[in-house]
């Protein structure tokens, strides 16, 4: 996370439309990929936060994601051969997490959710500071007759989140028995929104998509349907997806590190006749990374950050990517890149180099935390 310090930096920064919501309940600010963007609540901090959406339900803005359109004949078809999941593998109304990679390679200029309306029409969601980037490189090779719109701040996203998440959603009337990701059109009280079983914290949960003017009615509806639904900031957001393994670009994934490397191959259509790093990602899957992404959790009392250093006895074998004090396990936990060595199985300790002092910290396959996605 970058810090914001100047005035004229602070002016630059674009305001969610609920920017004046977060004000009135206390939120603590902060920049988020060009955003600002609460990280966390008076009354509530990470932990109550946390604690919220993995026993009850929380609801964050994330509106500083991007939003990109893709319309016009074979828009589907384009967009599949442009990232790498394979969007033939799903339907109209469902939705794929898939990666734009650079072709030459491999490296993940963005992770992005894909929301697979019909033949002619994709919508995409990458992250706040990539998504001009991802509009650039699809815009420059959009075939005649296919149509790349960067509407970034033409619509808000509210992330309802937690065992309780469909219950709040059903007392507002809004859909909530259509499977993981998979998203339905609906309605409340005139407003038509975009509903997803998606999101981001191992926890059953949605993601509801609305036109920015009208986010401010959805959101005061979502707080008068319960008294106990809780605002969480994008600090409780990190806890809840690092506990998950889940990446976040920048960090865990990133122009310098690949699907291959990053664990994400799962998102690749390995067998798809084309896709950005196509040829750079098959080659170094056959030849195997040199490092991998894995899972690290405390042994001794230690929390973990991005930028220390992984160390095999004396020999440094990686470096932590992300970390955390993990609310619900009440210790460290940690995604690293770590040198891909045979010699260093799961189970295995490692140490990292806390401020000069090394932390016994074992190799652990993430999730940390058992999900609840489904």
């Amino acid at each position: 996370m970058t810090e914001v310090t100047s005035d004229a930096a602070e002016t630059r920064l674009r305001r969610s439309p609920l920017h004046e919501r977060h004000t009135a309940l206390g939120a603590k600010f902060a920049p988020f990929g060009g955003w600002q963007m609460p990280l966390e609540y008076a009354g509530g901090g990470v932990l109550k936060e946390h604690t919220a959406v993995r026993e009850g339900v929380g609801v964050f803005d994330v509106s500083h994601l991007g939003k990109i359109r893709v319309t016009g004949p074979g828009a589907a078809d384009f967009v599949n051969a442009c990232l790498t999941n394979d969007l033939g593998r799903i339907t109209p109304g469902q939705a794929q997490y898939t990666l734009c990679c650079d072709d030459a390679t491999g490296g993940v200029v963005d992770d992005i959710i894909a929301y697979l309306h019909a033949d002619d029409h994709v919508f995409l969601v990458p992250n706040a500071a990539n998504t001009a980037e991802v509009a650039r490189r699809l815009r420059a090779a959009a075939p005649e007759g296919v149509t790349v719109t960067d509407e970034h701040e033409a619509y808000a996203v509210l992330a309802v989140q937690g065992p309780r998440s469909a219950e709040l959603l059903d007392a507002l009337g809004l859909p909530t028995g259509h499977d993981y990701m998979s998203f339905s059109i609906a309605g409340l009280d005139g407003v038509e929104l975009t509903v997803c079983r998606t999101g981001y914290t191992g926890e059953l949960g949605y993601e509801l998509v609305v036109a920015s003017e009208h986010a401010v009615a959805v959101w005061d509806a979502i707080f008068a349907a319960a008294d106990d639904v809780r605002a969480c900031g994008l600090a409780a957001r990190d806890t809840l997806r690092t506990e998950m393994g889940y990446p976040l670009h920048g960090q865990d994934l990133s122009p310098e590190i690949t699907p291959v490397q990053g664990r994400s191959g799962w998102a690749v259509g390995w067998d798809k006749a084309a896709f950005w790093g196509r040829d750079a990602l098959r080659a170094e899957k056959a030849g195997g990374p040199a490092r991998t992404l894995r899972g690290l959790t405390a042994v001794d009392r230690a929390i973990p950050r991005p930028g220390m250093a992984v160390y095999a006895g004396d020999r440094q074998v990686g470096t932590v990517t992300s970390g955390t004090f993990s609310p619900t396990l009440k210790h460290g936990v940690a995604l690293a890149l770590v040198d891909t060595d045979p010699k260093l199985p799961d189970g295995d300790e490692l140490e990292v180099d806390i401020r000069g002092r090394r932390a016994r910290m074992r190799l652990t396959r993430p999730p940390f935390v058992k999900p609840s996605v489904r």
